[in-house]
């Protein structure tokens, strides 16, 4: 049967079709749809969503260690915080076939860097798996578990944004099932103190010696002779640009399996062409190996080293050719991202921005948006958890400095499971004195509303227990009086709760508990919070003097024209943030 379906969907399907049974990944544009798509094949596969990239590898690792095969996924700023155990894993092998699927994000799309994840192979020595398309992405991945038994060694699947969201049509195939040893202890194999790492070490290269003859010959690495003047060596999604601008006027080897690279097979390929040229996105990782064999190559000298390749692109670098564009004389009227009409964290940004001298460490999320404008109230964004760990240390620096800036960190509750909790507990023990803000929406909400250990469900839609927060903080050791539970859309309780933590020269913590106005609601959200969606506000316009305050919330269901303010009733939800901003009294809430 063939099926259309996006690189991610055909990445789950393969993984089951491949005979995993153990799956488990932290949400992240642009692999998040991967797991999500693991529980519709039942308990033939079990999938959780993890704290973490590296509570998910190991979890993986876990399973193929106790005999399964098993994978994780993470976009590629999660292999950052997953390197420290699949760089020993690489050490050890596996027992189940193991597989590491990566998502990079070229261009930047979603991500607060752009990276690539190839060098990690590299380097780790990982046997590497490149999918030009959700064909390949179904078939690769059904036979990466395999590979990775034959070789003894974890594969890291690597893809990219438009692999994983494009769409093609899929050939589906029968689900493969894998033995299941029984567990025997492997002293020597699995626990990597110095004196068996240092054996391990070795035989890791003569496992990469063999993965590397094999590479000279197997499927996943083709040639495509044509015209014998261009010879282009490309992998990944680049393999569709470079057909598309070359198409028969050259020859191609498209590789992908591209660690260890196959050498013999690429010098004889360069042989057989005039010129070749390297088409990859990002770092020139074929480049420099193909270099290294003593081959000229062009490559990243015409092709940029960052952002998103296209077919435009490749063409102008190598042939010269400029897209042909539309021009308009019509103007594009820039719309820059926002929170959403009714997101729980504008009330608290709106109170927060009009607080004076404090310094606003940030976090990655949706309320990563609390720094544009209006609201300009968030000064940092670097990594995952790092909200904290910034703060505290920007209020030590500060205070040594003899500066009376205050600093508060906010973070998200998916992103406090995520590496917050080890920040605040640093903070504790080293008697910091920065504010920490817990914003509690009740959802993972930035990657489209996936469960965590606070949302009281599974993966795989199982009632699960509810990350008790407040109790949490104080079991790290903030003091009782000094963690506060607010509703964010209440300005009085906000600034209530600010006025009395901002001033402490302690640990403090604030958490704004109400659900995301987008995510579909839980049984435990309508208990909790009956009043969800009831109401919306209407603008009395007799009473409306057009002062615009309402407007500095930042709202995007207010649409503001010279003579007056209005509600679009279609985007409000009814959080009464603007109602509550009104020096007027102009704004009222209505049922729905």
């Amino acid at each position: 049967m063939k099926v259309i379906m996006s690189g991610n969907e055909a990445t789950a399907r393969g993984a089951w079709e491949g005979g995993a049974r153990f799956a488990s990944a932290y949400p992240g544009t642009p692999s998040t749809e991967i797991l999500e798509n693991m529980p519709q094949y039942g308990a033939d596969c079990y999938s959780e969503w993890a704290p973490n990239e590296k509570v998910a590898t190991e979890a993986a690792i876990g399973a193929s260690i106790a005999g399964v095969r098993s994978f994780c996924a993470m976009k590629h700023v999660g292999m950052n915080v997953a390197a420290d155990p699949i760089y020993t894993f690489a050490y050890t092998g596996v027992t189940g076939g193991f597989v590491m699927v990566v998502a990079d994000d070229p261009g930047q799309h979603s991500s607060q860097n752009e990276q690539d994840n190839r060098n990690q192979a590299k380097a780790a020595r990982l046997l590497m798996l490149e999918p030009s398309d959700s064909q390949e992405s179904k078939d690769f991945m059904k036979k990466a578990f395999a590979l990775s038994e034959r070789f003894d060694m974890p594969v890291l699947f690597h893809v990219t944004t438009r692999t994983c969201h494009s769409k093609g049509i899929v050939e589906l195939g029968e689900r493969e099932e894998a033995d299941v040893p029984d567990y025997e202890p492997k002293i020597r194999k699995y626990v990597t103190a110095p004196a068996n790492a240092k054996v391990l070490r070795a035989t890791l290269e003569d496992r990469v010696a063999a993965a590397r003859e094999f590479s000279n010959n197997c499927e996943f690495n083709r040639v495509e002779m044509h015209d014998t003047k261009i010879g282009v060596i490309t992998s990944g999604v680049s393999y569709q640009y470079a057909r598309e601008t070359f198409e028969d006027n050259a020859s191609y080897l498209k590789l992908g399996l591209t660690f260890p690279m196959p050498d013999d097979l690429i010098k004889d390929f360069c042989s057989k062409v005039d010129k070749v040229y390297i088409v990859e996105e990002m770092d020139p990782y074929i480049e420099e190996h193909v270099k290294m064999l003593g081959i000229e190559c062009t490559g990243k000298d015409v092709i940029p080293r960052y952002d998103e390749l296209n077919t435009d692109i490749v063409r102008k670098a190598f042939l010269g050719v400029e897209p042909e564009t539309y021009k308009s004389d019509l103007q594009t009227v820039v719309r820059p991202p926002a929170l959403c009409a009714g997101c729980p964290h504008r009330g608290f940004f709106y109170a927060l921005s009009k607080r004076k001298n404090i310094m606003i460490t940030g976090d990655i999320g949706c309320y990563t948006l609390g720094s544009a404008a209006p609201l300009g109230a968030m000064h940092t964004t670097i990594c995952m958890g790092a909200s904290i760990s910034q703060g505290h240390g920007a209020s030590i620096a500060l205070k040594d400095a003899g500066k009376d800036t205050k600093v508060v960190s906010v973070i998200g509750d998916s992103t406090f499971f995520h590496t917050g909790v080890n920040s605040l507990m640093d903070e504790v023990y080293n008697s910091g004195h920065n504010l920490t803000v817990i914003l509690d929406n009740r959802i993972t909400g930035m990657t489209g509303h996936q469960q965590n250990p606070g949302t009281g469900y599974t993966l795989m839609g199982k009632e699960a227990p509810e990350v008790d927060i407040p109790a949490l903080c104080k079991a790290i050791g903030v003091k009782e009086e000094n963690i506060i539970t607010v509703n964010p859309n209440h300005l009085d309780e906000v600034n209530d709760a600010l006025d009395k933590l901002l001033p402490k020269d302690e640990p403090c913590v604030l958490i704004t508990r109400w659900p995301c106005v987008l995510k579909k609601f839980s049984k435990q959200d309508i208990d909790e919070f009956p009043t969800l969606h009831k109401t919306q506000c209407v603008i009395d316009q007799d009473k409306c003097k057009n002062c615009k305050m309402c407007v500095k919330t930042g709202c995007p269901a207010l649409i503001s024209t010279k003579e007056k303010v209005v509600v679009d009733y279609t985007s409000c939800n009814g959080c009464t943030v603007c109602k509550q901003v009104c020096p007027f009294k102009a704004i009222e809430e209505v049922t729905r």
